[in-house]
């Protein structure tokens, strides 16, 4: 099908090169306005349905996402609670090494005190 301008763009008539009346071009484009329509609203639904499916996994996901960090954050908890417990035990390990230490270092000092008695 081939078409051409006859005039402006300020007067602008389509008429098709082999000959057509006015009516079957009238008949023709309101019956492709109402198809164009038809498809938009087609088109228009499958859209807001798709949107209206995306939420759902969306929801879905987010939910799954909120129990992901729900676990996490009690293993953090836990984390936290057994690094307090081995801080504890390693100050006690520390202060325990120190106390023995400062026996040791008395015990060398009695011995020597003791050798150095002997000795005189």
């Amino acid at each position: 099908m081939k078409w051409q301008i006859d005039k402006p763009l300020t007067y602008l008539t389509v008429t098709r090169v082999k000959n057509m009346n006015i009516e079957e071009l009238t008949e023709r484009g309101i019956s492709m306005i109402n198809k164009l329509l038809i498809a938009g609203a087609i088109m228009t639904s499958v859209l807001l349905t798709g949107c209206a499916n995306n939420n759902t996994k969306l929801e879905e996901s987010v939910g799954s996402l909120s129990t992901q960090v729900s676990q996490l954050t009690a293993q953090v908890q836990q984390l936290e609670s057994e690094h307090e417990g081995m801080k504890s035990q390693i100050q006690s390990a520390t202060d325990a090494a120190m106390q023995a230490q400062e026996e040791a270092l008395r015990a060398n000092s009695r011995i020597d005190n003791i050798a150095a008695s002997y000795s005189k």
